[in-house]
């Protein structure tokens, strides 16, 4: 089906030089001479793409290109006009046209601003798909190379880039290729985080920033800085989702430091979470503080001594600092937070949490609507975009932006989505995570998991004396052997965590500054 095109212009016999060069090209031209008529054609006629002269009589160019926005919105206006003066700009900006040419104009200028508004998507998916395709063989030959924490940072980091340009495309067969190939990459770095995983806890001299260790490394030298720092903890909050919104918000701010840590296992926040506040292992805040934790097969809310834990955090390392700390469950206290920013500026560290995603992920299993609306990635990170989008968190965020602040945006984990059940088996005080288990008479096959038997070696709490820890790798998903079918179907392709893959372990820790 040929590209259509509108051209409106009082002296349109002029262009027609323009308008056979284009046709020979391939592509269908209405010439119209007035506003007016332009209207009229789009009424009887689809077109995919108008150019129009700003200085017709009659129905002027921004008074038809406003019109033309009111009837059909989505529809790409490229406005030519002879002045450069300011205010007509504006005036043609402000009716959001696509594009604008200064005459005269020449057929290489039109041909590309055609193909720029009407085949950009194909374009950009030839040159994404061929890119892709070259540097399939050197992601994959990295990938068989022995890497190290911060080598799988940067190899994470490249697999989410090509996750998101690989989005758009049409053809099946390059999204089959890399899904095989991040398949691979999740199964070698479960290996490699098994490998050294221990070793980190145990003082290894090599060893990444980690869940209690971040605020330390990365947190705590801006606090020495003279000016108020808003930590923003968005749960549950991937790696990929952070740059799919990062377009939304980079207007606003400044990316200083975008970067990975490592989250501990088991990766939910009742561990991940705790032990960052705390800058403690979970057994560690158990023994040293002991009020302030609350082990899982007890009586509870699981994190609601953060606040407390990060006080004794800050003060262990020498900042006696004003502090405040907020959760936002719901847009009413979102708002209202927002009303409060000139109280909050007065505290040097202002800590944040969101729990919208993580609210959505538990949402998506339970909810036959928002699995539809979340089926896949693609699908996920277009819904947090819109969250975030008409959030209190982009009305905070834009607040922040005219004050000279320092903005953190992390979290606690990520999630995966799970594909593929292992069956295990235990007595009825086993764990309930779907992606590690801890419990008495544990019966599974060691080849499907990462088994740690004491564990004290994980620095977590000891249940029982018989109490091993399991976790799930990859897309895996415990399930039980009862009713296995339908608890197989009602979990299959949710988004889950606490197991070890890189969307759940490696997440971000942004550090921005208003422009």
């Amino acid at each position: 089906m040929n590209t259509t095109i509108l051209w409106a212009d009082d002296e349109i016999e002029l262009l027609k030089p323009h308008i056979l060069f284009l046709k020979e090209k391939g592509y269908d031209v209405i010439p119209v001479q007035s506003g007016r008529d332009a209207l009229d054609e789009l009424e009887e006629r689809q077109a995919d793409l108008v150019f129009l002269d700003e200085q017709m009589p009659g129905l002027s160019g921004i008074d038809t290109l406003r019109r033309i926005k009111e009837r059909w919105p989505q529809l790409p206006v490229v406005m030519i006009t002879k002045s450069e003066e300011e205010h007509i700009m504006e005036d043609a900006l402000g009716g959001k046209i696509s594009d604008y040419l200064i005459k005269p104009v020449n057929p290489n200028q039109i041909l590309l601003t055609v193909k720029k508004h009407t085949e950009l998507r194909r374009l950009q998916t030839e040159h994404s798909t061929l890119n892709y395709q070259q540097q399939f063989r050197e992601i994959g030959m990295q990938l068989d190379s022995r890497m190290g924490w911060q080598e799988w940072i940067e190899m994470y980091r490249r697999l989410v880039y090509w996750d998101l340009e690989l989005a758009n495309t049409d053809d099946p067969s390059i999204h089959d290729i890399f899904l095989s190939q991040k398949q691979d990459a999740n199964r070698l770095f479960c290996r490699f985080y098994e490998e050294h995983y221990l070793g980190w806890l145990g003082g290894a001299d090599d060893k990444p920033a980690m869940s209690p260790t971040v605020l330390k490394e990365r947190l705590f030298p801006l606090l020495k800085e003279n000016r108020p720092t808003f930590m923003i903890v968005i749960d549950n909050f991937r790696y990929d989702q952070w740059k799919f919104v990062q377009p939304a918000i980079e207007h606003l701010f400044r990316v200083e430091r975008d970067d990975l840590y490592y989250t501990i296992i088991p990766t939910t926040t009742q561990f991940a979470r705790n032990a960052m506040f705390a800058g403690l292992m979970p057994s560690e805040i158990e023994r040293k503080y002991p009020q302030y934790w609350v082990n899982e097969d007890e009586q509870g809310w699981k994190n609601q001594y953060e606040s407390e834990l990060l006080q004794e955090n800050l003060r262990r390392h020498g900042f006696n600092i004003k502090q405040s700390y907020n959760k936002v469950l719901n847009a009413q206290y979102g708002k209202r937070l927002v009303d409060r920013l000139p109280e909050l500026l007065h505290s040097q560290l202002n800590v944040i949490i969101y729990n919208f995603i993580d609210m959505l992920s538990h949402a998506r299993t339970d909810s036959d609507i928002v699995r539809e609306l979340a089926g896949d990635e693609k699908a996920y990170r277009s819904l947090t975009l819109s969250w975030l989008e008409h959030s209190p968190l982009m009305e905070m965020l834009q607040a922040l932006s005219e004050r000279d602040v320092n903005i953190i945006i992390t979290t606690d984990h990520g999630s995966v989505r799970i594909d593929r059940p292992v069956r295990v088996k235990g007595d009825r005080d086993i764990s309930v995570n779907l992606r590690y288990k801890q419990g008495r008479l544990l019966d599974y096959n060691p080849k499907d998991v990462f088994e740690v038997k004491d564990p004290a070696r994980l620095f977590l709490p000891r249940r029982h004396v018989t109490s091993p820890y399991i976790f799930c790798h990859e897309n895996d998903f415990f399930a039980y052997p009862n009713n296995y079918n339908e608890y197989v179907k009602y979990y299959m392709n949710t988004f889950q965590h606490g197991g070890i893959s890189l969307e759940e372990c490696l997440v971000p820790f942004i550090v921005m500054r208003p422009k």
